[in-house]
Formats: structure tokens, C-alpha cells, sequence
């Protein structure tokens, strides 16, 4: 029997998608995931669920609360209406009062077109965001007093690097079984890095 699925993501494990839970009890089931908008929602833990799902019809309608909770990049959001119309399955934007195909089961052409202006919207958020980082970092770094940094040769305290917030988040996955590649994908971090918590761990 094919389901109403109702998608929820939010950046980190301490967020809530309380928000995005309107009208949870209208739905078969609620599916949540807890990463970046930048990785595609096929490759999220919770997403290649919902697409072995899609994959064996299982699925009748996807709600979601807004487009950048399908992602942050334009391309990987556009790949998943294309994927999702191509399975007949309609795809509702909630908040925006959005649905890619209509009764009928054709492609809403108006959404189709909002739905891209939208996306485009996303994209350019996440680009300001990262510039203002990066000239935040810029500017601190003029200022020795206020961007130290470690010293060359130093070493961190264990304790210290692993209370830090995404390292604390790779910490949990990590204990409940997710593979490095994936713990890096839903926290944001270098390889490198997760390795490193894993030898602490």
C-alpha cells in the first residue's frame, strides 16, 4: 500500500523539526533527517530510505515544509522533482503552498517555475553565508587579539576537541554505528578529522 510521507530535515542533532511537523497525524509516516542542506537529499541516511521507497512504490505523495529542506543547491533540488515527477509522485512545499503535478498527474508548469525561483533564492542564501564567513574571518585575523588560532607544533586537548559542537555530533554517529564518509556528509567535516575523533573514541 503506497504512503503519504512527510520529510523533515534540520542542520544538527540538537535542532527540533517541531516547525516542520504540521499536521504530523495527516501522514503514514515522518521521515527526518539531521545534516547539511548541501548534501543531496538521496544521499542523506534518511533519504536514500525515502528513495528505495520511491523506488519500490511505496510512496503515493512527499510533503515537505519548504524547498531548502530538499537541499541548498539548485541543481540537487531540481534532480529531485525531475525523479520524483518522472515516478508519477507529487511533491507539496507546504509553507509555500506549492505541489508539482496536478490532479491529473501532470507536471504543474507554475510550481515548476516558483519552485526554481525558489531554489535559485536557496543557493545564493547559502553563498552570502559562506562570503560573510569567510570575510568574518578575514577581518578577525587583523586583529591578532581576537583571531589566535593553535600554534604551529601544538597539540589540542582531547577534551577540548572533542566538546567542540560538530565534533561532539560526529561523536554521537559514530557511537550508533554510522561509517566515516557518512558522519562527515551529515556534520560538515573533513575526513580527516572524523578519523581523528575515532581515535579518540
Amino acid at each position: 500500500m503506497s504512503k503519504s510521507v512527510l520529510y523533515c530535515r534540520v542542520s544538527s542533532l540538537d535542532q527540533k523539526t517541531d516547525r516542520q511537523r504540521v499536521k504530523e497525524h495527516e501522514f503514514d509516516k515522518v521521515i527526518e533527517d539531521k545534516c547539511s542542506g548541501k548534501i543531496p537529499i538521496f544521499e542523506r541516511p534518511e533519504g536514500l530510505k525515502l528513495k528505495l521507497m520511491i523506488d519500490r512504490s511505496l510512496i503515493s505523495s512527499i510533503s515537505v515544509w519548504q524547498i531548502d529542506r530538499c537541499g541548498r543547491d539548485l541543481r540537487d533540488i531540481i534532480n529531485f522533482i525531475h525523479y520524483t515527477t518522472e515516478k508519477k509522485i507529487p511533491v507539496k512545499f507546504i509553507s509555500q503552498g506549492l505541489i508539482t503535478l496536478d490532479e491529473n498527474g501532470n507536471e504543474n508548469s507554475i510550481a515548476k517555475m516558483v519552485i526554481s525561483i525558489l531554489g535559485v533564492v536557496a543557493e545564493m542564501t547559502r553563498i552570502q553565508i559562506l562570503e560573510n564567513q569567510r570575510q568574518g574571518i578575514e577581518l578577525a585575523k587583523l586583529d591578532p587579539n581576537k583571531y589566535l588560532g593553535r600554534k604551529p607544533g601544538s597539540v589540542e586537548d582531547p577534551i577540548k576537541f572533542l566538546s567542540k559542537k560538530r565534533n561532539r555530533q560526529a561523536l554521537d554517529l559514530l557511537k550508533n554505528g554510522y561509517k566515516n564518509i557518512e558522519v562527515a556528509k551529515i556534520v560538515g567535516l573533513h575526513p580527516n578529522t572524523i578519523t581523528k575523533i575515532k581515535r579518540h573514541l
